[in-house]
């Protein structure tokens, strides 16, 4: 089979919507969606705005099995709004991610996967957004004590704001070429630090600096893989079998500011340098 041909028969992961990327991963026929459209439960703040609200915020909450094992995925659509986060999406976000911490609690192995697409807080609803993204840094911490939370970030909004940070804590980060993932979006970069300092319509710098592959190679995600359905759960499968990490991403902040302590932010930076300065590894 050619290259074109493998490409042709690929089941593309990006191209799914939040809820066919949650069946996808969820064992066949176990998929039960929690608070789902029909319940009604959008933003009571962009209407008042002007802004039609989608009667799911743009959050799927989906609970299932995977491969036998109780297991929440929370997927975010980036197509509503950017995948931004507001009050009722992300307190559905948090609130899945407790009970599933509760039924550890009582014995029950319930795991989570959180699929990233998200430009972070929602603007128009400002600190309750920012609230709504604590709860959730919050939640991930205390689930990861019981069960693996694993993150994934596929395309093509990519993962920015508070909620690149949530995505850090979780066990595991799983990642395509066509993913992203900065604490701040290229054009808010460009806004505040000029056009010298990054050129948003620049897309393979870009990627070169935030993208997936990047970001793999540098040791902020776990996972590389291609824009294959069946490569993205065989992979969850994996990281899901490893258990916990022996210390999770975030236990290493120590480790990651004495590497930014040897940039020299004086000279301009490249990708070669990035991927040089974070891929070494850190000491237990």
């Amino acid at each position: 089979m050619s290259n074109l041909e493998q490409l042709l028969a690929r089941d593309s992961f990006i191209e799914r919507g939040a809820r066919s990327r949650a069946k996808a991963l969820l064992d066949a026929g176990s998929m039960r969606e929690l608070l789902d459209p029909f319940c009604g439960i959008g933003s009571p703040w962009l209407p008042q705005q002007g802004v039609t609200a989608q009667l799911d915020d743009g959050v799927v909450v989906a609970k299932g099995l995977f491969d036998g094992q109780p297991a929440v995925v929370l997927a975010i659509e980036g197509a509503y709004q950017g995948g931004s986060m507001g009050e009722v999406g992300g307190a559905k976000i948090a609130g899945a991610l407790e009970l599933a911490a509760q039924d550890n609690r009582h014995g029950v192995p319930t795991r989570a996967v959180i699929l990233f697409e998200t430009g972070g807080v929602r603007l128009q609803e400002a600190n309750l957004g920012l609230a709504a993204i604590a709860e959730i840094q919050s939640a991930i911490a205390e689930l990861r004590r019981y069960q693996p939370v694993i993150g994934i970030i596929a395309g093509t909004v990519g993962c920015y704001g508070g909620m690149s940070i949530a995505a850090g804590l979780c066990s595991y980060l799983v990642v395509t070429r066509e993913a992203r993932l900065g604490l701040n979006g290229p054009a808010v970069i460009e806004q505040e630090a000029g056009v010298d300092e990054f050129d948003s319509r620049n897309k393979p710098l870009i990627w070169s600096l935030t993208g997936g592959e990047q970001r793999f190679q540098s040791g902020l995600a776990d996972a590389f893989v291609d824009d294959d359905t069946a490569q993205v759960r065989a992979t969850v499968a994996e990281l899901f079998q490893r258990g916990l990490p022996e210390q999770h991403r975030s236990s290493q902040a120590d480790g990651f500011l004495a590497r930014l302590d040897e940039v020299d932010a004086g000279v301009q930076a490249t990708p070669d340098a990035v991927r040089a300065n974070y891929s070494k590894g850190f000491s237990a």
